[in-house]
């Protein structure tokens, strides 16, 4: 009988240590504040190149045009002045994107066709 208790005790004592750990690891425990929306965002951008062959990502800024509790949505705006050339009374949209609060999952708003599309860099670019 003190084998079995022992053994569901260290049981216990283990579910207890690892379930703290086991839900901070989940995607969707925390859902992303706009910071760190942003933050997945450039990061990604950064990773994928999307704009390697356009634009400088010194040469532009981001946005915040709309929070919901699903998602943020940012605008990239060009930056115009001394350093990107340009106009510095203008600064023309690049491109717009929604990080969504609980996946992380990021979508490109295809402007052609004015539709939400899942953000694949080969599309975007």
């Amino acid at each position: 009988m003190n084998h079995i208790s022992g053994f569901v005790g260290a049981a216990l004592v283990a579910v207890v240590l690892v379930s703290p750990a086991v839900v901070r690891g989940s995607p969707r425990s925390h859902p992303l504040n706009e910071d760190a929306a942003l933050a997945l965002l450039e990061r990604t951008l950064k990773h994928d190149r999307v704009y390697a062959n356009r634009i400088s990502l010194d040469c532009v800024s981001y946005g915040t045009e709309e929070t919901t509790t699903a998602y943020f949505q940012f605008v990239l705006r060009e930056n115009h002045g001394a350093k990107c050339g340009g106009d510095p009374e203008t600064s023309p949209v690049v491109d717009r994107y929604r990080v969504y609060r609980r996946s992380g999952k990021i979508e490109w708003l295809e402007r052609i066709e004015d539709k939400w599309q899942p953000y694949v860099p080969a599309k975007t670019r």
